[in-house]
């Protein structure tokens, strides 16, 4: 398979997308590193049923968030796989209000979980892949980083920020075989997205000319090919999977 004797690591690969990206790649073979915030239960699934595949598979608690906890489990990381070819950042939450009554410590966390735990995950790997001269960065932006959204000011801001950091990365690491993209999902089912009302959703169906909602799978094909040796001409790109909302 095409990910054999590869490793991934992949932040919130418990659930939702994250899950649908662990299990595509260890379909192909890659060992698989699950980085999870809280939910043990459903790393634990996730692990039991990429472990019946046959790959090398582990979940890590931490915090992306936070520098030093990063540091030390892609060290943890490093040390039982040997060594890191995909790194996934899938991690992200939400704490939507509108900018007028956004409270600091809305903006602040989101920021902090969503950009500022992608550019930890990041400092952690890059100079292990630059050393190999071969790495794959996928980044999970969103269409909110490039249209933006009322009521989303902290987190469009965070996928905006991604954006930018997913080009500045690639700009610096394409020299030596790291190729670093961005991937701007729409309305796709997930956790995140169950919440909200059938009213509401069926508004936002309305504005997507594909006329439904997409499904993990369909975006964890997308970092497969991404993350695959088909893609290394491919670098500093921002892919929507969205039915077309962002056009």
């Amino acid at each position: 398979m095409m990910m054999d004797a590869k490793t991934a690591v992949i932040t919130g690969g418990s659930r939702g997308i994250g899950r649908a990206v662990a299990l595509a790649l260890s379909e192909q073979g890659a060992n698989i590193a699950i980085l999870y915030g809280g939910n043990v239960q459903a790393a634990e699934q996730t692990c039991a049923v990429i472990a019946q595949k046959g790959v090398k598979v582990k979940a890590y608690a931490c915090d992306v968030s936070d520098f030093s906890a990063c540091e030390h489990t892609i060290g943890k990381i490093l040390e039982e796989f040997g060594q890191v070819d995909i790194l996934v950042n899938c991690a992200g939450i939400t704490a939507d209000n509108l900018c007028m009554r956004m409270k600091e410590d809305e903006f602040d966390r989101v920021i902090d979980v969503n950009l500022k735990g992608t550019f930890n995950m990041i400092r952690h790997l890059s100079a292990h892949m630059m050393r190999r001269r071969y790495g794959r960065i996928i980044n999970f932006s969103s269409v909110m980083g490039i249209m933006g959204n009322a009521g989303q000011a902290n987190y469009a801001a965070s996928k905006g920020g991604i954006i930018a950091l997913t080009k500045s990365v690639a700009k610096e690491l394409a020299a030596r075989g790291v190729t670093a993209n961005a991937i701007a999902p729409g309305f796709i089912e997930t956790d995140m997205t169950s919440k909200l009302s059938d009213k509401l959703k069926e508004e936002y169906v309305a504005h997507i000319p594909a006329k439904r909602v997409g499904k993990p799978e369909e975006v964890a094909q997308l970092v497969l090919f991404l993350a695959s040796d088909a893609a290394a001409y491919i670098t500093g790109a921002v892919i929507p999977i969205d039915g077309g909302i962002s056009m």
